[in-house]
């Protein structure tokens, strides 16, 4: 593939460094401040951006002059951004997450099939922690899984408790650590009546999010129009 890799952070470079191995073309490295090198690309299969919302505005009117898709993974988006993305994906294949982690997406399954199971009889509590750097809380990760945990928005959700907060209602927890150079836990509580079942999903380092993104990659290219996901991918699999 030729892949143009939107940001020159730590993930942005991490990308390219496993690209480069896996045999993919990289065809640069851009931000805002590269806007001139854009009329030089001319055949691009993918974008992939880790990097930062603001960047949308322009990633959009770079695909509306191009036949390529996007590998989306920036988190904390408004409504707003997410209506650019779903115009993008009206001409264009749009690979969206907010956690390219393979695990991950297996555990949203479990998730899916454990809250079904457990939700009437136990508390349920979310807890998710990052390193020190990372700029939204929750995690976008953390609000998937809250999507799975209240569905049906049956719960309030309380991001932290702090003063006399009185008996629990029907509601979920939800708890942001950050420190250190963690690069991401994510643990959702089933407590009950004498027993309490913990799921939890532990990244070591961010190379399992550039090993999805770069699977999105493969899969994505070549796609009709439309917004896809790593439900997409798990699919796939449980098809084989």
């Amino acid at each position: 593939m030729k892949i143009l890799i939107v940001g020159k952070g730590k993930m942005g470079k991490l990308i390219q460094e496993v690209a480069l191995n896996k045999g993919h073309e990289v065809l640069g490295m851009v931000d805002a401040t590269d806007l001139s090198l854009l009329n030089k690309m001319n055949e691009v299969d993918v974008l992939i951006d880790f990097s930062h919302r603001d960047n949308l505005e322009w990633i959009k009117e770079f695909m509306q002059e191009h036949h390529c898709a996007l590998v989306y993974g920036t988190t904390g988006l408004e409504e707003k951004h997410n209506q650019i993305l779903e115009e993008i994906a009206k001409s264009h294949p749009v690979f969206y997450s907010a956690n390219f982690s393979y695990g991950i997406a297996v555990m949203q399954k479990v998730l899916q099939l454990a809250t079904k199971l457990l939700a009437k009889d136990y508390d349920m509590e979310l807890v998710e922690m990052h390193h020190n750097q990372k700029a939204d809380a929750p995690s976008g990760t953390a609000k998937a899984i809250l999507n799975i945990l209240n569905e049906n928005h049956e719960y309030e959700e309380v991001y932290g408790r702090n003063g006399l907060v009185g008996k629990r209602k029907k509601e979920i927890g939800i708890h942001s650590l950050r420190g250190g150079s963690e690069a991401g836990q994510h643990s959702v509580y089933y407590l009950g009546d004498n027993e309490t079942i913990t799921i939890t999903h532990h990244a070591s380092n961010r190379l399992i999010f550039v090993q999805g993104a770069l699977k999105a990659a493969e899969y994505i290219v070549g796609q009709d129009a439309g917004m896809y996901g790593m439900s997409d991918l798990l699919e796939g699999v449980l098809d084989d």
